[in-house]
């Protein structure tokens, strides 16, 4: 244990003390988060559709495949924008599945 001194006066000038020093390390790290997370990167959204409408293409005709996430990497490199709306009425009535990777169903707050 440490050596404190015995007498109330001299322990409530220490208890100070220590409060000061407790609150400028309290200071420093708050500081030391905030230039932490000022550095640290930031994805950015990618410019684009929030939906997309993946095609396959048999015999050389296009065939519907799959709802993505605008910026999944699932998706075909045929695709079509949807709005909200539409890639919802495709997963909910259309009968098109959603890709299991990005999960726009999720997203869209469709239970299966």
């Amino acid at each position: 244990m440490y050596d404190l001194p015995p007498d109330l006066l001299r322990l409530r000038t220490l208890e100070t003390y220590l409060a000061m020093l407790l609150g400028d390390v309290r200071e420093r790290i708050a500081k030391a988060e905030q230039q932490q997370a000022a550095a640290a990167p930031v994805r950015a959204r990618l410019e684009g559709p929030a939906y997309v409408l993946s095609y396959l293409r048999e015999r050389g005709q296009p065939v519907v495949d799959s709802v993505h996430l605008g910026d999944c990497r699932q998706a075909s490199h045929h695709t079509r924008p949807l709005t909200r709306e539409q890639a919802l009425q495709a997963i909910t009535s259309g009968g098109i599945r959603a890709c299991e990777i990005c999960r726009p169903d999720s997203e869209l707050g469709v239970l299966e």
